[in-house]
């Protein structure tokens, strides 16, 4: 094997001789790729397509031992290391050009024990590969809403979505992680065995080492739950996004509802009409029974006068899944959000106008609220920052000719931007593009020195930095 120049920390390039690469190569169960792979480029493909970089090297790990040989490699070569799970973060920080990509994606298994109420999942594994398992014994994990999103990088974030009134954040169900860190070291992180990293770890990303196994608590869901869409009129936004709020303050915890808007997509419960105009969507799933669902439901579906009303009885393996049409890979994206205490008038009023100047039929406005259990636990109880009852509202640019980046990203600043006076000054680490490292620190709000204190244990070199990135405590004190 000929030799390789890759990336260092320090933005340099060092040469790794031929028997280094064929040494690496040899004791992994996986594979390593270069650029010259066939495979190359289909494992460096990410969900969003805005991202194009290309790591020198590729280490497709098959299990824990060969991402133990991957960190060790680049911590002995002080490589620039990315680390790839689903590949589905809106930063693109499964990429880095010219360092080491250490590829996780084959790393898919879930394990449940229905009677302990637990699962064990692998870093690579998605939210349908985890729904899959989990739902043959109607049990669940509370996640996402997209199911090609990866499960590690949603729990190391927090991690929010249907079931979160009721039971949670993602984080909040994780009850032990294996742990390869900086120093090429595989630890035990839970409540009693390295209770700092484990805090770290539920909220603060992937900054303190790479997980090769999470252990969550389950929940009894399903398998049917009443979900589906109700779709209004965008003319009528103000008034039913106003009903929305206060509805929304009424309902139980088990009852989520949150709102988009953007132009319709030719969906076959939708009028012909109505393709391609601005619209309002109410997006409701109850996590109860049946019936429980429908009474819970109800005042939220008798809001206005809906084109369209889908709510009913879904398996909710199909329910989780019911967004991903809208959301596949292949598109340019980019994401501003803000957490915001209330949805005000002043709120509701500013993200009206801005999806009267959408520029593509692909972008839209997403308000999703997180309360209840989350709401529950204690600020310092984990390292997610915002346990206030809240709105998050993301302003999602989704465009596929690279011609409209411009204008697609000009138009998320310029609201975000609007937005800023009245939103809390956290955010969810998650929804941050790949331009936003200066905005770490408040978002994680009085949570970021701990976090940085143990990233100064785990990690002083900061080896996993391309990320939303915590910088070790040291270096924080000397910047």
């Amino acid at each position: 094997m000929t030799e390789l120049d890759l990336i260092t920390l320090d933005s340099t390039k060092v040469t790794i001789d031929g028997a280094a690469l064929e040494g690496l190569g040899a004791g992994l169960r996986g594979r390593l790729l270069r650029e010259t792979d066939v495979e190359y480029e289909a494992v460096r493909a990410i969900w969003n397509d805005m991202i194009d970089f290309r790591p020198g090297l590729i280490v497709r790990c098959a299990g824990t031992a060969d991402v133990l040989r991957a960190v060790r490699f680049a911590r002995d070569n002080r490589l620039l290391v990315a680390v790839r799970g689903g590949g589905h973060n809106i930063a693109g920080s499964a990429l880095c050009s010219g360092g080491l990509m250490i590829d996780l994606s084959l790393m898919k298994s879930v394990r449940v024990d229905p009677a302990a109420g637990h699962a064990w999942v692998e870093p690579g594994a998605t939210l349908a590969d985890v729904d899959a398992e989990t739902q043959a014994f109607g049990l669940a994990v509370p996640t996402g809403i997209n199911s090609t999103t990866g499960i590690a990088g949603l729990a190391l974030g927090g991690g929010f979505g249907w079931l979160t009134r009721k039971f949670g954040l993602t984080a909040d169900n994780l009850l032990s992680a294996d742990v390869v860190t900086a120093n090429g070291a595989l630890v035990r992180a839970n409540v009693s065995e390295h209770p700092d990293l484990f805090w770290a770890l539920r909220g603060g990303g992937g900054n303190f080492g790479i997980v090769t196994a999470f252990e969550f608590r389950l929940h009894k869901v399903g398998p049917e739950v009443l979900s589906g869409l109700v779709v209004h009129p965008f003319g009528e936004a103000r008034t039913i996004l106003q009903q929305y709020r206060e509805q929304l303050a009424a309902t139980p915890d088990q009852f989520s509802c949150w709102a988009v808007m953007r132009q319709a997509p030719p969906l076959p419960f939708l009028p012909a009409e109505w393709h391609g105009k601005e619209v309002l969507v109410l997006a409701m799933c109850d996590c109860a029974t049946l019936e429980a669902g429908e009474k819970d439901a109800a005042q939220m579906r008798a809001i206005g006068k809906p084109i369209a009303d889908v709510v009913g009885p879904h398996p909710f393996v199909g329910w989780q899944q019911a967004f991903d049409p809208l959301l596949a890979p292949g598109a340019r994206n980019y994401w501003k959000s803000h957490d915001l205490a209330e949805l005000s008038d002043a709120a509701i009023d500013l993200l009206i106008n801005a999806v009267r100047e959408l520029p593509g039929p692909e972008c839209e406005i997403f308000i999703g609220y997180v309360g209840g259990a989350a709401s529950r636990v204690p600020a310092g109880a984990t390292a997610f920052p915002q346990r206030l009852p809240h709105f998050v509202i993301n302003v999602h640019a989704r465009w596929r000719d690279p011609a409209m980046d411009k204008a697609c990203i000009a138009w998320a600043r310029s609201l975000y931007e609007a937005a800023r006076p009245l939103a809390i000054g956290t955010a969810y680490v998650n929804f941050m593009p790949g331009d936003e490292a200066n905005r770490v620190e408040a978002a994680y709000g009085a949570n970021y020195h701990r976090l940085a204190e143990v990233k100064r244990r785990y990690d002083p070199q900061n080896l996993f930095r391309v990320n939303q990135n915590v910088r070790p405590l040291e270096t924080l004190r000397a910047a």
